[in-house]
């Protein structure tokens, strides 16, 4: 049946700011989801209150809604769309489920006549209802987990004297594991049920009896109208039951589970879909599989939406689930529809992989000082990447390059634990370093079977380390001279780094890169074809490994390398590489414009990326996607590959920025603000020494590298002083001291954490106000494209702070003094592109913090409040393909904006909330008011100074 004609307008809703347990994957799907619908000729109306998303932008849908996610909204919303036929509330993760179950209970939906699409009201209630869910995997013979629901505290002790510990308290009815906790012994369950029961919007915990050290998977499933289903992605966690599936290291597909077992497995998912209600769309299904010889399957939840994994499954295969799944809520079958990737081939099909993807998480407890850092049931991980390699090693070392937390890959890096004890510790109690941790309990020679026994991890895994470790021996008795070509070619078949293989041979990363290149060891690209090469793929989206080479009949020796380089000009567009506190998806956002502009100017458009979740990684985003960890070597290769006219590092946020020096370094075009005007900023030093020239005024400072030097400086600036290292984002390790002891203990620890780093130290104007400018330069002239004034005092970093857009405080004195500092800041940068420039105004003297030629955070929200293209824009003046003067800017805005940044202190309750000069929300929304009379900002305004911390 093909798709529903009564179908002619749809509301969807988003998920919201971006928190900790639901993050940007639900822009992809979002957006996914609207450009499928629009495919369709169906009108797409949108309620999303993020502005930093490709999903909220003007560009993929008719109408958009930039407003809280309430019934109340809805309500005005489809009063004014009379026409909206339909409501699909499964791709804005939990945020929109729950919103649209309030607004079915409360009869909305039945008011306006609008039909709920994609899912079954019964299928939700149903699987978020644990006790329901229960009781139907009883009926439908399905095994689960002994337990039972309580509402009350007395009744939960009950049910602890009844099933023993461990236990595993899940509250109904949250988000990324929210209020669930796994209880050794008594002394902490009392705690544990109290915050489950908190936790649940209707107080309802459910109490299971802990599978602790099962091994865990999940099953993405796609059904339609038809009852057909397909299995897109198995997914195997390589850390078993008792850590959060968003906090796992995860591999596709499934590797240590026998055939038998996954088509046991693959039944019972499709069993369990087709009970929970006749809807179509995406589903994701988790089981805990007994680590005996058995095997016994128990069902842990099933999700009838697309979700996080939805997101990585889509790109592990190459299947767009959010799209499909959209077009199967208006009525189509799955054999109706076309496989994307091959275009020659249906979408009924179940994708076959001949690679291996490892997904990583990525976690921010630096910005959460005192926070328990044991990973368990309740979520923590901020974003996440994803690697792509020939073998579970080289997929394993390609994520580890992908985090960019200071590490080349596993092992060889001289920064492993050594000693027994802490390796025990670490793997005993899991947190963000444990992918390592394991390689350094091999190192140290701790049998597998104890690492096994510790950390349940399945010994096949266990034994991948070792003969990483083993091979990373071996290479260590040659020297750059003897190393053999067998050798180099298995290392970098298994993931190793040059960088790494420096390190085993006491050389430098170049001289070995160069050693490669002589034997013949290159980077090979292989397409991303959901199919294993039997049907020709359209699509071009690619991974890198090393082949050996093959010698064919007539003597000539190759390897084969699918990516074809074409003779078209093109543009290489870096990506911001995981979420991250600091730098999230307001970074996706840009990167994406900015391909899709290369591509609007005749540019071929390249995107490099490993982060899964986003939009600048979906498959039909760039002309070609390489999913490969923005990492120095992989860049490299692929540019020498390619052959590009230049490369756009403005747009991906510090991640893109780190590389500029070895662009220049080694000769590759920086398109836009040259490299030495982006280190002149970065080096606060120099910079100061630029506003000096021009005659700007700025905090008084000085820059130290050692204690001593603080000391020193300290005594001539006068506390509170700021401080503050050189080449961070998102305010990393900044700090206000109010004395020498303070001072001291500060610095000591940020050259422990960041050595080498020059720290500046400034006088803190204390009770400033503080501001900033977002411009786009040409090099000649400047366009400022909004000034926004911090509710908040200076101390509180821009990301924490709520931000008007126009100021609402500032007289015209302070406003010309922002307007021709930002210009001649500008100029004098001889910036190309965006710039984001921050200010202290104190008795009508405007003093600049920091410059940034770069985009910024705010550039989306700016561009989203006044309904204009910036980042377009300044991406055709990045590429000369025009000047400022040849637009026409037209910034329309009734009343002010406020960018509301969202935090995600509930997943870390022990922690001071206080905010400083360091960063810590996760995300943000946007509130548009029609005077400074509203009782929102009145609220905001009365509470600015409340949580400033020094």
């Amino acid at each position: 049946m093909p798709k529903n004609q009564d179908l002619k307008s749809i509301l969807i809703v988003g998920s919201g700011p971006i928190i900790i347990g639901q993050a940007c994957e639900f822009d992809y799907s979002g957006s996914q989801a609207l450009r499928s619908l629009r495919e369709e000729g169906i009108e797409t109306i949108l309620i999303n209150s993020n502005p930093a998303t490709i999903m909220t932008d003007p560009s993929i849908l008719d109408h958009i809604y930039l407003k809280p996610l309430t019934t109340k909204s809805i309500i005005e919303i489809l009063k004014k769309h009379p026409q909206i036929d339909a409501v699909l509330p499964t791709m804005g993760g939990q945020t929109a489920l729950n919103l649209c179950i309030e607004a079915d209970e409360k009869g909305i939906w039945d008011d306006f006549d609008v039909k709920m699409i994609g899912v079954d009201i019964n299928a939700i209630n149903i699987t978020e209802d644990r006790e329901q869910f229960r009781k139907l995997m009883q009926d439908i013979n399905v095994g689960v987990a002994p337990s039972k629901t309580v509402t009350s505290f007395l009744k939960g002790k009950e049910v602890a004297q009844e099933f023993g510990f461990p236990l595993v308290i899940r509250a109904s009815y949250t988000l990324g594991g929210l209020g669930a906790s796994i209880v050794h012994d008594e002394k902490d369950f009392e705690k544990s049920l109290t915050r489950g029961l908190e936790a649940s919007p209707i107080h309802e915990v459910i109490i299971d009896k802990a599978l602790i050290g099962w091994k865990e998977y999940e099953l993405e499933l796609l059904r339609d109208r038809n009852d057909n289903v397909a299995i897109i992605c198995s997914i195997e966690n390589m850390d078993p039951m008792g850590i959060h599936t968003g906090d796992s290291i995860t591999v596709a597909p499934a590797m240590t589970l026998s055939d038998t077992t996954y088509q046991r497995m693959r039944d019972l998912a499709i069993k369990m879909m087709r009970s929970i209600g006749n809807f179509s769309g995406g589903c994701n299904v988790q089981f805990a599989v007994s680590p005996d010889e058995k095997e016994d399957i128990v069902a842990i939840e099933i999700n009838p939406r697309v979700s996080r994994s939805s997101a990585l499954a889509s790109k592990a295969t190459g299947y767009p689930i959010a799209k499909i799944a959209s077009k199967l809520a208006i009525g189509y079958h799955l054999d109706e529809l076309e496989n994307q990737i091959t275009k020659t081939t249906s979408a009924y099909f179940e994708p076959t992989l001949d690679y291996v993807i490892v997904k990583i998480p990525r976690w921010n407890f630096d910005k959460f000082e005192g926070s328990d850092r044991e990973l368990g049931l309740q979520m923590k991980a901020v974003g996440e990447v994803m690697g792509i390699g020939r073998s579970f090693q080289e997929a394993l070392h390609k994520a580890t390059q992908s985090l960019e937390i200071k590490r080349n890959g596993l092992g060889a890096d001289g920064k492993g634990y050594k000693k027994y004890d802490t390796i025990i510790e670490k793997l005993t109690h899991p947190s963000w370093d444990r992918v390592f941790v394991i390689y350094d309990a091999v190192q140290a020679g701790i049998p597998l079977k104890r690492i096994h026994e510790i950390t349940k991890i399945d010994m096949w895994f266990l034994k991948q380390y070792e003969e990483l470790y083993n091979l990373e021996v071996e290479i260590s008795k040659f020297n750059i001279d003897n190393i053999t070509k067998e050798y180099l070619l298995e290392a970098k078949q298994k993931g190793f780094a040059d960088r790494q293989i420096a390190h085993m041979l006491g050389r430098l990363e170049s001289q070995v890169h160069k050693k490669r290149k002589e034997l013949g060891i290159n980077r090979v690209y292989k397409l991303v074809d959901t199919c294993v090469a039997e049907f020709e793929a359209q699509t071009p989206y690619y991974y890198s490994t090393f082949e050996a080479e093959v010698t064919d009949k007539n003597g000539n020796t190759f390897t084969e390398n699918e990516s074809i380089v074409t003779d078209k000009k093109k543009i290489v567009v870096l990506g911001s590489g995981p979420n991250r506190i600091g730098q999230g998806i307001e970074f996706d956002y840009c990167c994406v414009h900015g391909v899709l502009v290369a591509a609007e100017c005749g540019y071929e458009t390249i995107m490099i990326n490993c982060n899964p979740e986003t939009v600048s990684t979906d498959f039909d985003t760039a002309d070609k996607l390489y999913f490969e960890p923005v990492f120095w070597e992989h860049i490299y290769d692929i540019i020498q590959h390619e052959n590009p006219e230049g490369v756009i590092v403005q747009l991906g946020g510090q991640t893109a920025l780190k590389l500029a020096e070895k662009l220049n370094r080694y000769g590759i075009k920086i398109l836009g603000t040259s490299y030495e005007a982006l280190d002149l900023a970065e080096d606060r030093g120099s910079f100061s020494k630029l506003l000096q020239q021009n005659n700007i005024p700025y905090p008084e400072f000085g820059v130290a590298e050692s204690a001593d030097e603080a000391r020193e400086l300290a005594e001539q600036l006068d506390f509170p002083i700021l401080v503050r290292p050189s080449y961070v984002l998102g305010g990393q390790g900044m700090k206000i001291v109010i004395n020498q002891e303070d001072l001291e203990a500060h610095v000591v620890d940020l050259l422990r954490k960041i050595p080498n780093n020059k720290l500046l130290l400034d006088h803190y104007l204390d009770g400033a106000i503080e501001a900033e400018a977002d411009a786009i330069c040409d090099g000649k002239d400047v366009y400022i494209i909004g000034i926004m004034e911090h509710i908040e005092p200076c101390g509180i970093h821009s990301g924490d702070s709520n931000a008007v857009l126009p100021p609402f405080n500032l007289g015209d004195l302070v406003m010309q003094q922002i307007i021709d500092h930002t210009k001649k800041i500008a100029l004098a940068l001889e910036t190309v592109g965006l710039i984001n420039i921050q200010f202290a105004i104190k008795d009508d003297k405007v003093y600049i913090i920091e410059a940034n030629p770069r985009a910024s955070r705010t550039v989306p929200f700016i561009a989203k409040a006044y309904g204009e293209p910036y980042v377009n824009y300044a991406t055709k003046v990045m590429l000369g393909h025009n000047k400022l003067s040849d637009f026409e800017f037209k910034p329309h805005l009734d009343g002010y904006a406020i960018k509301k940044p969202v935090f995600s202190f509930n997943k870390f309750p022990e922690v001071n909330k206080q905010l400083g000069p360091e960063m810590k929300s996760t995300g943000e929304s946007i509130l548009f008011i029609d005077s400074l009379k509203d009782d929102e900002f009145y609220e905001l305004y009365t509470r600015r100074k409340m949580y400033l911390s020094k």
